[in-house]
C-alpha cells in the first residue's frame, strides 16, 4: 500500500457535510492531546499535513486525508475540559453521526497514552468500539518518553487490562519511529480486505 501519495481532503464540522463514504477509511480515534496528528504525520512520512499543537482540542472537525487506497479520517479528540459544554456536545454528536452514517470503516485506530492508565473516556471508546463490528487496533503513544522500567510496568498493565478482550496494543513512539511498521501493517490488511 503506498503511505506517501497522500493530501488534504476536507473538513466537517457537521454530519450533512461528510462526502459520500466510497473508499475504505481507517479512523484514528482518541483524546484530546494524545497524538493522532503525530501518529497520522509519522504514517504517511510528512512533518505537518495533519496540524499537530501543543495544545490540546484542536481538531474540532472531522478531517480527512485521501491516500490512493483509502482515506484517513481523524475525529475530534474526547476528555478536554477546556472548551464549552456546547462545544463538547457538538463534537459527541459529529462522531456519533459519523459512525451512525454507514461509512467504509475498515479499521479504528484507537490511541492511548502510553504513559498513564486509560481515562474513563478511553474505557468509554474502548466499550463502544467493542459493541460494534469494526475490526481495530490500539496503538499506545508517547512510548519515548518511558525509561526501561516504566515501559515494562506500563506493558504489563495494559496486557492485564485487554486479556480478557484478548485486544492486543501497539506501543509507538514518533521520535524512534516504534511501531508504525506494525500501524502501516495492520492499515494495509484492512484496506486489503474486500
Amino acid at each position: 500500500m503506498n503511505f506517501q501519495n497522500v493530501e488534504f481532503e476536507f473538513s466537517a464540522g457537521v454530519a450533512k457535510q461528510l462526502p459520500k463514504s466510497d473508499v475504505p477509511e481507517i479512523v484514528f480515534s482518541g483524546k484530546s492531546n494524545v497524538g493522532k496528528s503525530t501518529l497520522i504525520n509519522k504514517l504517511l512520512n510528512r512533518k505537518a499535513l495533519a496540524r499537530v499543537s501543543s495544545s490540546p482540542g484542536k481538531t474540532a472537525t472531522v478531517n480527512s486525508y485521501r491516500l490512493t487506497e483509502c482515506r484517513f479520517i481523524d475525529l475530534p479528540g474526547y476528555g478536554y475540559a477546556k472548551v464549552s459544554k456546547a462545544e463538547k456536545q457538538r463534537w459527541a454528536r459529529l462522531v456519533e453521526d459519523y459512525f451512525s452514517a454507514n461509512r467504509n470503516i475498515r479499521l479504528i485506530v484507537q490511541l492511548l497514552d502510553m504513559r498513564h492508565k486509560p481515562t474513563a473516556d478511553d474505557i468509554d471508546m474502548l466499550n463502544f468500539i467493542l459493541s460494534t463490528d469494526y475490526d481495530f487496533i490500539v496503538v499506545c503513544t508517547k512510548s519515548d518518553k518511558l525509561n526501561r522500567g516504566e515501559t515494562n510496568a506500563q506493558n504489563e498493565m495494559f496486557a492485564e487490562l485487554f486479556a480478557e478482550n484478548e485486544i492486543e496494543f501497539i506501543p509507538f513512539s514518533a521520535m524512534k519511529g516504534d511501531g508504525v511498521e506494525a500501524v502501516k501493517a495492520a492499515i494495509a490488511r484492512a484496506v486489503a480486505e474486500s
